[in-house]
């Protein structure tokens, strides 16, 4: 990255490079944004963040990946408006941190990414997270407040009402540890997972269209039920405090629809502390069967899946090794988890793709999901 610096903007003086993680989700989907909780891990890909000053007031963003550039004054990057481009993420961001009390220095930025664009492994939170790094440049911003004021820059500036979990995992990533994150308390517990499994993520390489929307909709969909719900019960202030048999007793007051989406939120719950618990007792096939449990919730309840995530599905949990599979990120296309025996990757990589070349005549790609350690310097 420094000769590729170079290249671009010739001498690197004051050069430093910036990681931030991208994370597979292993239980806890669309609970995130309902203040519930959530089980990710860290990923080895990354986001990174080359950056040096400047020398005429300019700040310069180049991605490799596009090879497209913008620039504009450093001094203006309060003032500026969301583009609707790649280039909203480190922008946002920018713009967040010149209101917080830390003006954008003049730099020139070289970005380069591992995660995999449109994958639900959060390629987006890697790269907000490594271009705050970059521009802090050393000036300090507690872990906590530089999540938060991420997730801030993409809901406020990109315009998508996420929860904080992509955000806080690429900070607070540990290697050889999931993290369980409260996204209420925004406290979090280290869970180590058994040693005798390993999770593979399965990219269906399809990204379809009505992600956002979708995303928006179901949002809306949950907070409607909470005002619904809170008509009998006026303790409850988000999903995370529903219980089964509240949901039970206001069913019929809700729409099938909105029913079915607090459905999967509740019961999604419960599944993150029943996957923890299995973990701590070593009990793989509980483990596995919540996974699954969690896919189908998503499926028919949620209903943010899509042929190719369920393929990819139904095809693991008949290879021998595997426990259990499930979508992971915001669905309607991007990755499976699966959890499976480390003597089953072999067969199951052979499988996985050439079943799904059969099917969608397109390669999926695999990842390890090796827990990684958070953001910082490269």
């Amino acid at each position: 990255m420094t000769e590729a610096f170079r290249q671009r903007f010739g001498p690197a003086e004051g050069l430093r490079i910036w990681r931030a993680p991208g994370r597979v989700n292993l239980i806890g989907e669309h609970t995130d944004y309902n203040l519930g909780f959530v089980l990710p891990v860290a990923l080895p890909l990354a986001a990174y963040v080359a950056a040096a000053p400047s020398r005429d007031g300019k700040l310069r963003i180049w991605s490799e990946h596009r090879g497209e550039l913008f620039e504009c004054p450093a001094s203006e990057v309060a003032a500026l408006e969301r583009r609707r481009q790649w280039t909203d993420y480190p922008l946002g961001v920018a713009r967040e941190l010149a209101l917080a009390g830390f003006p954008i220095e003049p730099a020139n930025l070289l970005i380069r990414s591992t995660v995999p664009e449109g994958s639900g492994l959060s390629s987006s939170a890697a790269l907000e997270v490594s271009s705050a790094l970059a521009f802090l440049n050393g000036r300090v911003l507690e872990p906590l407040a530089l999540a938060r004021l991420c997730q801030r820059a993409e809901r406020e500036f990109v315009g998508m009402p996420c929860g904080i979990m992509d955000q806080y995992i690429a900070v607070f990533g540990r290697a050889g540890c999931a993290i369980e994150i409260d996204c209420r308390s925004l406290e979090h517990r280290l869970v180590e997972l058994p040693a005798d499994i390993a999770f593979l993520a399965v990219n269906t390489m399809v990204k379809h269209a009505l992600a956002a929307s979708a995303y928006r909709e179901r949002v809306a969909e949950c907070a409607a039920a909470v005002e619904r719900i809170r008509a009998r019960f006026p303790e409850v202030e988000s999903l995370r405090d529903v219980s089964p048999g509240q949901l039970a007793s206001v069913a019929p007051l809700l729409s099938a629809v909105v029913a079915r989406r607090a459905r999967h939120v509740v019961t999604e719950n419960g599944r993150v502390a029943a996957f923890v618990d299995s973990s701590a007792r070593g009990d793989l096939p509980r483990m596995g069967r919540l996974l699954v449990e969690s896919h189908y919730s998503l499926r028919d309840d949620y209903q943010v899946s899509c042929p190719e995530l369920d393929f990819l599905v139904e095809t693991a949990l008949a290879i021998d090794g595997v426990f259990g599979a499930r979508m992971t990120g915001g669905g309607f296309g991007g990755c499976t988890v699966a959890m499976l025996r480390p003597e089953a990757i072999p067969p199951f990589r052979e499988r996985i793709v050439r079943d799904f070349e059969r099917q969608f005549h397109v390669t999926p790609e695999i990842y390890p999901c090796q827990p990684s350690a958070g953001a910082g310097v490269a």
